[in-house]
């Protein structure tokens, strides 16, 4: 490394003399210290004076990990005006906190010491410490990757006040050696909690109200609507349950949030009408609603809404007239044939999804482990629908014996095991656990022969300490809505044949508890053609293409930031194949997903667009409309269905369902908000359509609106676009109205419930990627993917659509949009460009071969910043993955950094915002 020493803490020199000689004579500094002893700090006493003396600014970072961090030391620095000083909370993050990295600013350059020293006595002279000084000019990248990693942890830690102090000192004082100090215990807002206020708070702004939230167990959700009801202010809210056993830890939730307000139970042995909160069973308030008048309630909670649909909650429907109703559930899988998004108008509050809840650690760590089936079990031969034959194939005492040498070999966290394992049907369910008793392992087989309370009682003896219960097989009944918080291990000993069953398996043990450090997950993989589900399954939205899921699989899955994901060189091996051969865009690979979902959640019917929307990353109805031109001719495809049969004679529907769903995925609001308010009114004026969209967007802009209303008035549609698509709507001096075609197509009962369905399933998936926020003009936002084709609807163009178009460059006013592809393929092996990235915000770029440095576009391109010429990036890898192109990630805008030749002229472009580390690897990492 340049401009780099090696210190030790020797004779002839130490770290403290280094340390000292840096602080008195820097201009700023930045410490990252794990941990803080008045040994070290009364040390530098004199020269932090000396700093404050010359106001040179200072930000302190240390933690509470292992209660190392003296509270004399933190009292004694907050008596300087110069430092903001913070604590990052190792207990709330679930991290340790390691770090010892002391910056100090100059002029032109940074100084850093980096290695294995604290702010102690002994760290600065005497232990054996190893610390490299390194010199940094302040245009260098090494030095923003330091300086976005300290920001990152000082904005997620605390600011040191006299709050914390008191309770530190508090802890302290009671000598709890053995436990592990947390500020974070007093209940902050997370991540999803702080999102999904703001979503609440904007959807009343614009009148609505009712609001959805889905959030898997353990996120939070309770509280979520706790720190809701407290911002809503509510003066009496009630709070639905399904079971019982819910409320008093529903009420201990809100009474840690709200504290002035009392709170009572109505149930069948307790009723406390006069209370101002009121936790309630759907049980008993069904029978007794009329106690309450239709208004008492100006707040009402309904948990595990996904029963919405149930007749008992008919009183929520038609009786009770609250001013917000929310729902909470874990799933929005519906109970019948009505969507639970229709309940509540699809004001999708916020929705988090398993990959999420790591990142944000509001989930429990695991341990996956991918091991090669026994050898002897050949899946080859065996259709794995097949479920009798594949039962009869695991059924082997030689497989019990591998798998209980697997399960002691990674052992588990804590100190009891407590493990679910899923079988492939109740007979495998029973041979597991009998040949599990007979090798001492207390076992017990649980399916949906057994009664709830038969359940009940043998999860409870599996949580329990006191028992010899150590494993439950199962088949599917805990696949979905079962809470067992302290399963620490997790059997997989099915083929994973649908990510959706395997994501559903492994929430089961994902619940957050403080004695479980982590879960434990075995999954037996073998040789079957379906092996690479799991790596589908755990990449989820993370996956970019087929390249993303081979990446990560030989990086251990390294992008996983609270999991570890570890597979076996012959489990590795065989899905790396698999992914490479498989093709994700085949008729027969497209079938086999849709009926593993239909299978999963047990439908009889044909599934809904607004069904597919909580497991969008695991399976995507936009393949199936790729692949068939719409949802509905897909179905056709694969199933028996007379009335989609019917409906597809149609060809009035068929232009119009091709129309609305070859706009998904929506990258703006504007153009379904508007059909779905004309569904409604049948008529609507600019003024009049502003309204409807308040609820998608923070600022609503009507020339955009104006350009919505002629674009679906097909304004901007070219000949043989008029002559694929049936035109909706008719436009007159910007007052709109349905066309007598579709007012058509309306007047059926099921091409209606169809339409609005797409309808209303662009606006739920527009509002969990895009939010509320008005991305102005073009409309484009950080990381979403878009094509060439978007561009000219996004920036209003207005003139006929098509014929904005160019060979990796468009351009609108100012607006310059260049697009990218990294890898040659065979579709673009003709290029004789060669585009890269040299660092996370420096990429190269080939204009047109036309353009010139002197004159026109070129000459716009080199200088932009000078025309004032906005350059947007738009990057892929490869243009086709599986005979399917691909889309274009937006990138934001950058500047040209230096540029070379002509036609075409060779760029290299600066981006405004460096990319993240992954998006990175994912460009410059080349996979055989």
């Amino acid at each position: 490394m340049r401009n780099s020493k090696l210190i030790l803490n020797t004779q002839d020199e130490n770290f403290y003399n280094q340390f000292v000689k840096l602080l008195s004579s820097c201009k700023a500094f930045y410490f990252n210290v794990a941990f803080i002893n008045y040994s070290g700090l009364q040390l530098i006493l004199n020269e932090l004076k000396k700093c404050e003396e010359r106001k040179v600014q200072g930000k302190v970072l240390t933690s509470t990990y292992l209660n190392f961090t003296e509270l004399k030391a933190l009292e004694k620095l907050k008596e300087f005006t110069n430092i903001q000083l913070k604590i990052f909370d190792c207990e709330e993050q679930n991290k340790g906190f390691h770090p010892k990295a002391y910056i100090f600013e100059y002029e032109n350059e940074f100084k850093i010491l980096l290695g294995s020293s604290n702010i102690t006595a002994s760290a600065f002279k005497s232990n054996i410490e190893w610390n490299i000084k390194t010199v940094l000019k302040k245009e260098e990248n090494f030095l923003n990757d330091i300086f976005f990693e300290f920001n990152k942890l000082f904005e997620l830690s605390y600011f040191v006040d006299e709050d914390f102090l008191n309770e530190y000192r508090d802890f302290k004082e009671e000598n709890k050696e053995t436990k592990r100090f947390s500020y974070a215990k007093r209940i902050k807002i997370n991540a999803m909690q702080k999102k999904a206020l703001h979503n609440l708070k904007f959807l009343r702004e614009q009148n609505q109200d009712k609001a959805l939230v889905i959030a898997s167990t353990g996120t939070g959700k309770t509280y979520l609507s706790a720190f809701d009801v407290k911002q809503f202010n509510a003066k009496k809210m009630l709070f639905i349950v399904h079971r019982e056993d819910i409320l008093i830890s529903a009420r201990k939730s809100f009474e840690k949030i709200i504290s002035n307000k009392e709170m009572g139970f109505f149930t069948g042995n307790k009723k406390d009408l006069d209370c101002e909160y009121i936790f309630t069973t759907i049980q008993t308030l069904s029978k007794h609603f009329k106690r309450f008048s239709s208004t008492n309630f100006d707040y009402i909670i309904v948990d595990e809404a996904h029963h919405i649909a149930s007749k008992s909650y008919n009183c929520i429907k038609e009786y009770f007239k609250p001013k917000f109703l929310l729902g909470l559930t874990a799933t929005a899988n519906r109970t019948d044939k009505v969507s639970i998004y229709d309940y509540f108008d699809d004001n999708l509050a916020y929705e988090i999804t398993l990959n999420e809840a790591l990142d944000e650690n509001l989930v429990s760590s695991f341990h996956y482990f991918g091991i090669e089936d026994l050898q002897s079990i050949d899946y080859q031969e065996v259709n794995l629908n097949d479920i009798q034959k594949l039962s009869k194939l695991l059924m082997v005492n030689k497989r019990v014996d591998y798998i209980i040498s697997k399960m002691n070999f990674y052992d588990f966290s804590g100190d009891k095991r407590r493990a679910l394992g899923f079988c492939v049907n109740k007979e495998h369910a029973k041979f597991m656990s009998e040949e599990f008793k007979k090798r001492g392992v207390s076992s017990k087989y649980l399916t949906s022969d057994d009664t709830i309370e038969t359940r009940q009682l043998y999860i409870n003896r599996l949580q329990s300490l006191s028992n010899d219960l150590q494993v439950i097989f199962t088949v599917d009944i805990f696949n979905e809505g079962v809470d067992i918080p302290n399963v620490n291990t997790l059997l997989m000993l099915r083929p994973t044949n649908s990510p959706i069953v395997f994501i559903q398996q492994l929430g089961r043990g994902l619940r957050k508890i403080e004695d479980k450090k982590f879960l434990t997950v075995l999954d037996f993989i073998g040789n079957h053609e379906r092996s690479y589900m799991v790596t589908k399954a755990l990449m989820g939205n993370r996956k970019i293409d087929k390249d993303s899921m081979k990446l990560s699989i030989n990086n251990n899955f390294s992008n996983f930031s609270n999991a570890y994901i570890i597979m076996d060189e012959i489990s590795k091996k065989r899905v790396l194949e698999q992914i490479e051969n498989e093709s994700f865009n085949t008729l027969k690979y497209l079938k086999e997903q849709y009926f593993e979902f239909k299978k999963a959640f047990n439908f009889n019917e044909i599934p809904r667009l607004t069904d597919f929307i909580e497991y969008t990353e695991y399976i995507s109805i936009l393949d199936f409309i790729s692949y068939a031109k719409s949802y509905e001719e897909f179905i056709l495809k694969v199933e028996k269905e007379e009335n989609y049969k019917k409906i597809c004679e149609d060809e009035n529907f068929l232009k119009a369902i091709r129309f609305l769903q070859g706009l998904l995925p929506i990258k703006r609001p504007y153009e379904m908000a508007i059909l779905k308010a004309l569904i409604k009114e049948e008529n609507l004026n600019i003024e009049k359509v502003s309204d409807y969209l308040s609820k998608y967007l923070h600022e609503v802009d009507i020339e955009t609106c104006e350009h919505s209303f002629r674009y679906l008035a097909q304004e901007f549609f070219d000949s043989s676009q008029k002559e694929r698509f049936l035109k909706l709507v008719t436009l007159d001096k910007m007052h709109l109205s349905l066309s007598e075609e579709f007012k058509m197509l309306l007047e059926n009962d099921l091409k209606k419930q169809l339409l609005l369905e797409t309808i209303n399933y662009s606006l739920i998936e527009y509002k969990k990627i895009f939010s509320n926020t008005n991305y102005g003009k073009p409309f484009l936002k950080l990381y979403a993917k878009y094509n060439m084709q978007n561009i000219a609807l996004l920036c209003n163009f207005n003139k006929i659509h098509s014929s904005f178009r160019g060979s990796g460059f468009l351009k609108y006013k100012e607006d310059f949009f260049l697009f990218i592809t990294i890898e040659k393929d065979k579709f673009t092996k003709g290029s004789k460009y060669h585009n890269a990235f040299l660092s996370k915000d420096i990429l190269t770029y080939s204009s047109k071969p036309s353009m010139s440095q002197d004159k026109g576009d070129g000459k716009k391109l080199i200088d932009n910043k000078k025309y004032n010429v906005k350059l947007h990036i738009f990057v892929r890898k490869f243009s086709h993955v599986d005979k399917k192109v691909q889309g274009f990630i937006y990138l934001g805008l950058a500047n040209t950094f230096k540029y070379k030749n002509n036609k075409p002229i060779d760029l290299e472009l600066k981006l405004e915002k460096e990319l993240t580390s992954n998006l990175y690897e994912e460009f410059t990492k080349i996979i055989d």
